[in-house]
C-alpha cells in the first residue's frame, strides 16, 4: 500500500500557525524568511500575530497556508524524511495545489510564494466586490445540486465549485443567483444552504480574468516535473508534465475542485494514508468521510510532526 500528501486550501489558516515549528527548527523558520524576501514584506508577522482579518484576505491567506506547509515538510525532510520515498502521490485543495507542486519540485519556494499572490489578487480583482457569491450545500447529492443551478441560472451565473464529500458540495456564481440555488436546495431537503462569508466567487466562469493572469504569471516561471505525480483537482488525473500542469492550474481558478473524486482515486489506487500536511485538519476529516479505508493523519505542528515521522520511517 502506498502514501499520499495532501495540502490544506483557504478557510484552514488561523492566526499563530506553524509557529511551534519556526520556533523549534532551522529550516522551518528559513521557509518564513525566505516567502517574506520573496514577497518584499512580513508575511510572517501577519501569520503569526493576526489581526485575523488581515490574515484571511485572500492575497494573504493562499501564500501564508503554503509557508506553513512547506515549512511544515521541510521540518520532517530535515528529520530524515525522502518525499520520493515515502509518498506516492500529491494533491491539494485549491491553492494547495501550489503547495503540493512545491512540496514535489516543480516550483521553487520563492516562486510559489509569489505565484499565489498574484492568484489572490487576481481572483480578489475578478469581480466587483458584493457581485459575487459562494453557499455551501450538505445533504444533497452531486447531481440534484447541479440540477438546481440549472434551475437558477435565469438570475445569473451558479455552478458547483467544490465537491468536497462527505454530503458537502460548495456552488458559486453572481450573487442573485447563488441566493436562489441556496433557497431551491433547502426546498429540495438540503440539511442547511449556507451563504459563505467569502469576497468572491470562486472556482466559477466568473473567475475568467484571473485564470488568464495566472496563464501569462505560470509562463514566466520555471517548473520542473515533480518528484512525484500530483493529483489534479480538475481532472482527478496524475500529471507529471509541467506543461500540463500549467494548463491545469489555469483551469482551476474557474473549474471544480474535484475532491470527493481525489480521495476515491487514492483508495482505488493502493492508497491507504493521506497525511495533511500544513495548516488545520479539514481535509482528514473530509478523507476519513469520504472512504473509511483511508487512515488520515494532519501534520500542523511539532508534535503532530514526530508521530508522523516514526510511522513513515
Amino acid at each position: 500500500m502506498a502514501t499520499a500528501f495532501i495540502f490544506p486550501g483557504q478557510g484552514s489558516q488561523s492566526v499563530g500557525m506553524g509557529k511551534d515549528l519556526a520556533d523549534s527548527i532551522p529550516e522551518a523558520r528559513a521557509v518564513f524568511e525566505e516567502v517574506d524576501d520573496a514577497l518584499g514584506e512580513s508575511l510572517s508577522k501577519t501569520i503569526w500575530e493576526g489581526p485575523e482579518e488581515k490574515l484571511t484576505l485572500t492575497a494573504n491567506a493562499q501564500p501564508a497556508l503554503m509557508a506553513v506547509s512547506i515549512a511544515a515538510l521541510r521540518a520532517m525532510q530535515s528529520r530524515g524524511l525522502l518525499l520520493e520515498k515515502s509518498v506516492a502521490y500529491v494533491a491539494g485543495h485549491s491553492l494547495g495545489e501550489y503547495s503540493a507542486l512545491c512540496a514535489a519540485g516543480t516550483f521553487a519556494l520563492a516562486d510559489a510564494a509569489r505565484l499565489l499572490r498574484i492568484r489572490g489578487e487576481a481572483m480578489q480583482k475578478a469581480v466587483p466586490v458584493g457581485e459575487g457569491a459562494m453557499a455551501a450545500i450538505i445533504g444533497l447529492e452531486q447531481e440534484e445540486v447541479e440540477a438546481i443551478c440549472q434551475d437558477a441560472a435565469d438570475a445569473g451565473t451558479v455552478q458547483i465549485a467544490n465537491d468536497n464529500g462527505g454530503g458537502q458540495l460548495v456552488i458559486s456564481g453572481s450573487k442573485a443567483a447563488v441566493e436562489k440555488a441556496a433557497d431551491l436546495a433547502k426546498e429540495k431537503g438540503a440539511k442547511r444552504a449556507l451563504m459563505l462569508p467569502v469576497s468572491a466567487p470562486f472556482h466559477s466562469s466568473l473567475m475568467a480574468p484571473a485564470a488568464d493572469r495566472m496563464r501569462s504569471a505560470l509562463a514566466d516561471v520555471e517548473m520542473k516535473a515533480p518528484a512525484v505525480p500530483l493529483i489534479a483537482n480538475v481532472t482527478v488525473s496524475p500529471l507529471t508534465d509541467p506543461a500540463e500542469i500549467a494548463d491545469r492550474l489555469v483551469e482551476q481558478v474557474t473549474g471544480r475542485v474535484r475532491w470527493r473524486e481525489t480521495m476515491q482515486w487514492f483508495a482505488a489506487n493502493e492508497v491507504d494514508t493521506v497525511y495533511e500536511i500544513g495548516a488545520g485538519k479539514v481535509l482528514s476529516g473530509l478523507a476519513r468521510r469520504i472512504d473509511r479505508s483511508l487512515t488520515a493523519i494532519p501534520i500542523g505542528s511539532l508534535d503532530d510532526m514526530e508521530k508522523a515521522l516514526s510511522a513513515l520511517s
